[in-house]
């Protein structure tokens, strides 16, 4: 007898014999239409830009793809199988003819089981962040040549505005994405802010005379032989080919430490500082070293020495090594980490100073990846998973650890005297910022950035203050989720107690039962690293100093071509008269051109009596009445702003009504 079978009906006895069922009715039509979709969206998303690969919704289509594929593959290699099975039973060849059955049922189950992929196309949570505190409540000792201070340099000429970061060959690493000589203006102006200084060498000398003060070496300078490492995070170089280049992968344009940053640092302690090339060290000991920063950074300054974990033919970069001489101790001492040590790595181990240069991202783990977080690549592992029990989520999973309280790693790591304890300053690499760490850059909505790059250094003594300017402007900017924007938008520094390590960093009245944070094993507890707070709200984005309110953090905004906010430009000239007052207080000061004031009056506690705005006001002698007859006798606050010419300055006085 000879058998036939239509293809179908062999598709359909192959289906029952692999367990294989095909869509039925109005369920096959979606099953397919669904399938085809999805696979053609993902081509056409990720094979121009590979990096969307890890966007949500690309996460989303590729099971529903992967499902489509594996369907068609699993049910047409189950036909081939099963008619081959055929012919061979009217061949008569019946053990073979089982065997071949056999295969087939094999193969569809191979690829049933193989078509399970994990959606992960939703990190978000319910927990939303709210601080016990308030606004404008400091905790803490300010830290710093002036206490607390933090500046923050902004300047939108600085990165290119229709740069397509993650595009392959307009990544914003590249010089033509960047204006070199504007990120070294930016690094300048930081430094003499942060401390006072008239020119980039009287600011050096300011910046080592206050460290070694601070650690017992006396009021003196850089010494001859010493050693500065700086830290940066370059996470992505594990995906460089074995030559250093950069690869057209999903990493691709995600963000690391910007080389424009970095060769602005070199340069102000080369030819500034005078600090010698064979004395500094620069890398990210967790990782590898792009050649796009090797290349950009070593032919200015070529004695440097260029630090990598593995070199894998990698000209002119030295290979870490571990050093078990110098050891941190966490302070939960394995009961949360699982790990009560780690040893550190030489490049850190041999220098006299620590220079801090994170990128400017967001976490999924960890809420942010700033200043603290950066460390979790100084250890001698070579990875830091061990570390993750003590942020604020270990894995993907939806479980926050998001009570104030809890035991945080970063608390250990910023007081740790190799690490945090040995910075000599902080600064932030905050030209390109993103709401996630493996994401490329997101252009920044709010003011001063008006979507446009984040364009920003962040700079400061006080590792506490800092880390809190730098989390009220992440939060600021990423307020709602948006899972469809390119790049995504996520919201993990809304987390409930994303800085609960900042708390226990200001003052140990916040750290959990039974925890003691001793990184260094002395015997003797942690003090104060610096001082915390929130600013008073996202328009004026002032802190207690400013305000007068409190001994806080006092920032110091600096924001070049963007006069939608206040900067706080030291001013003199301003004078507020008769103080104390018994009714009525003038603003005395004087202008050289055509200006727009502002004045407002606030309480102590920040809540806002009087603003009067007075346009084009001309040059000369200026005195503008106040009344305060109605007012209960008490401390006040007059903030006066005056712009001119596409700059304001901004200066907040103290005055007593009686």
């Amino acid at each position: 007898m000879k058998i036939t079978l239509p293809f179908f009906k062999t598709c359909a006895m192959a289906g029952r014999i692999t367990g294989i069922r095909k869509p039925r009715g109005l369920f096959k039509i979606f099953f397919f239409v669904t399938g085809i979709i999805s696979l053609i969206w993902f081509l056409i998303r990720v094979i121009p830009r590979p990096s969307r690969a890890r966007y949500p919704c690309m996460k989303a289509t590729i099971p529903i793809a992967w499902s489509f594929i594996a369907y068609i593959l699993s049910l047409s290699g189950s036909v081939v199988f099963f008619r081959k099975a055929v012919s061979t039973f009217r061949a008569r060849q019946f053990r073979y003819g089982i065997f071949i059955m056999i295969v087939a049922a094999l193969f569809g189950t191979w690829a049933l089981i193989n078509n399970s992929v994990t959606a992960r196309a939703d990190l978000s949570t319910e927990s939303e962040f709210s601080d016990p505190l308030g606004v404008n409540s400091p905790i803490g000792d300010a830290k710093g040549i002036f206490p607390g201070r933090v500046v923050w340099i902004h300047d939108p000429s600085s990165t290119r505005e229709d740069c397509d970061p993650d595009r392959y060959g307009d990544g914003y690493f590249l010089d033509k994405n960047c204006d070199q000589e504007v990120v070294n203006n930016m690094v300048s102006e930081a430094l003499r802010l942060l401390t006072g200084a008239d020119t980039d060498d009287a600011a050096w000398d300011s910046v080592f005379i206050h460290f070694n003060r601070n650690h017992e070496k006396g009021a003196i300078d850089y010494s001859e032989g010493e050693k500065i490492f700086i830290k940066i995070n370059s996470v992505h170089a594990w995906t460089t080919d074995n030559d250093g280049n950069i690869e057209n992968n999903g990493s691709y344009g995600a963000v690391d430490a910007s080389p424009h940053v970095v060769h602005a640092m070199l340069d102000q302690l080369i030819n500034k500082a005078g600090v010698p090339q064979d004395n500094i060290s620069v890398g990210d000991p967790y990782t590898k070293m792009f050649n796009h920063c090797y290349d950009k950074w070593s032919a200015d300054f070529p004695d440097v020495h260029y630090i990598v974990s593995s070199s894998d033919g990698m000209d002119g970069r030295e290979v870490v090594t571990r050093d078990a001489m110098q050891t941190i101790y966490y302070s939960d001492r394995g009961e949360v980490l699982g790990e009560e040590t780690d040893d550190l790595v030489d490049c850190i181990s041999n220098a006299d100073y620590i220079l801090n240069i994170p990128a400017y991202k967001a976490h999924r783990w960890g809420g942010v990846t700033f200043f603290a977080k950066n460390h979790f690549g100084s250890n001698s592992r070579g990875g830091a998973s061990h570390l993750h029990p003590g942020l604020h989520r270990e894995d993907y999973g939806d479980s926050l650890r998001d009570e104030y309280n809890m035991y945080r790693v970063f608390v250990d790591l910023m007081g740790s005297k190799y690490l945090g304890g040995n910075t000599l300053v902080f600064l932030m690499d905050a030209l390109w910022g993103t709401s996630e760490e493996h994401l490329p850059p997101a252009k920044f909505q709010t003011a001063p950035f008006n979507n446009d790059w984040s364009s920003s250094i962040i700079a400061s003594f006080d590792p506490v203050a800092i880390e809190s300017v730098c989390l009220d402007i992440m939060q600021k900017e990423f307020q709602t989720e948006n899972q469809s924007a390119d790049p995504p938008r996520y919201t993990f520094v809304q987390w409930g107690a994303v800085d609960d390590y900042l708390h226990q960093a200001a003052s140990s009245e916040w750290w959990p039962e039974g925890i003691t944070y001793d990184p260094d094993n002395t015997g003797s507890p942690l003090g104060s690293l610096g001082v915390h707070e929130h600013w008073n709200n996202t328009s004026d984005m002032e802190y207690s100093h400013n305000l007068g309110t409190g001994n806080g953090i006092e920032l110091i905004k600096s924001f070049h071509g963007a006069v939608s906010v206040r900067t706080n430009i030291i001013t003199k000239g301003i004078k507020l008269y008769p103080n104390p007052s018994e009714g009525l207080t003038k603003v005395c000061f004087e202008l050289d051109d055509i200006a727009d004031v502002s004045v407002e009056v606030y309480t102590s506690s920040g809540n806002r009596l009087i603003v009067k705005y007075l346009d084009r006001l001309t040059a000369g002698k200026q005195e503008i009445p106040v009344d305060t007859e109605n007012f209960n006798p008490g401390v006040y606050f007059c903030k006066i702003s005056i712009e001119s010419n596409s700059v304001i300055n901004t200066v907040t006085k103290k005055f007593v009504v009686k």
